[in-house]
């Protein structure tokens, strides 16, 4: 409460002046109107997003099922929710491996998605875009994605233009263009600052850039967010022997074997040390 409102209520109204006329009974039935409109919206909000929920769990347990409830659900109900039954049949889709059913309900998804809903739109075309990276299809996703940041970026979220801007980074590369990779990552670190797989994607990157310092530097920071992460652990291992650390790298690849021994990064670390050992045996 401020000051002047305090010494207000504490002396009261000036002498000689009129009283406040009353709020006018139509005002007031207008803000009954508005805040009962108002409770209707978050209630069917939040039926919506129950059912989304419920329908991703379901595809844990049974993709066909949810399959079938996310297409029911999907021409059955109003427009408000279109959005989110797609998802949840691209989700289900992607589980049964059917990716370009996948692609083709994100992307509807993406364009019933009401006036406004920016972040909807950024998101399903994220999942569609990564779809689309998935099946190989690369320029495909690259377009998909750069219209999803668009929409992240009329959204005013950043968070999510940066884990946009790492799946566009995987594009770029995958076309070639790996400065405009580097562009990304470098857009990607900054608004997730948190997140390993933006160090991790920078190191990678600038490790075959050949400029290594930037991939140490970048290797230690993923590795401080996710000590035990075994692409960390394998990626850290290249980058060390690359600047002729053999003892480190042999440390790096001998802690991916441990964490993860029966898994296909294991396989590959095994591998680089069976090579530094007979590296270290001819010299």
């Amino acid at each position: 409460m401020s000051l002047l409102l305090a010494a207000l209520l504490q002396v009261g109204a000036a002498p000689g002046t009129q009283p406040v006329s009353p709020v006018p009974d139509e005002l007031w039935e207008q803000r009954r109107l508005n805040r009962e409109a108002t409770e209707q919206r978050e209630d069917a909000a939040s039926v919506t997003d129950n059912r989304l929920a419920k329908c991703a769990a379901l595809i844990e347990i049974d993709p066909a099922a949810a399959r079938t409830e996310a297409s029911n659900w999907l021409e059955t109900d109003g427009l408000e929710q279109k959005s989110d039954a797609a998802q949840c049949l691209g989700m289900a889709e992607v589980q049964l491996g059917q990716w370009e059913n996948a692609i083709a309900a994100f992307i509807r998804g993406r364009d019933v998605a009401l006036p406004g809903a920016s972040k909807t739109r950024a998101q399903l075309g994220a999942m569609a875009g990564n779809a689309q990276l998935a099946v190989g299809d690369t320029a495909a996703s690259l377009a998909t994605l750069e219209q999803a940041d668009r929409d992240a970026g009329l959204a005013g979220n950043e968070v999510l233009k940066g884990e946009i801007a790492l799946d566009r980074a995987r594009a770029l590369v995958a076309l070639g263009r790996l400065d405009d990779a580097q562009s990304a990552l470098t857009l990607a670190r900054t608004a997730l600052p948190y997140n390993p797989q933006a160090w991790l994607l920078s190191a990678t990157l600038s490790r075959r850039l050949d400029t290594l310092d930037d991939a140490q530097r970048f290797i230690e920071e993923a590795a401080l967010l996710a000590p035990t992460d075994p692409e960390i652990g394998l990626e850290a291992g290249v980058i060390a022997v690359l600047g002729g650390r053999d003892d480190a790298a042999r440390r790096s690849w001998t802690s991916v074997v441990e964490l993860s021994p029966g898994s296909p990064l294991a396989q590959t670390a095994r591998s680089y040390l069976a090579q530094l050992g007979e590296v270290g045996q001819t010299e």
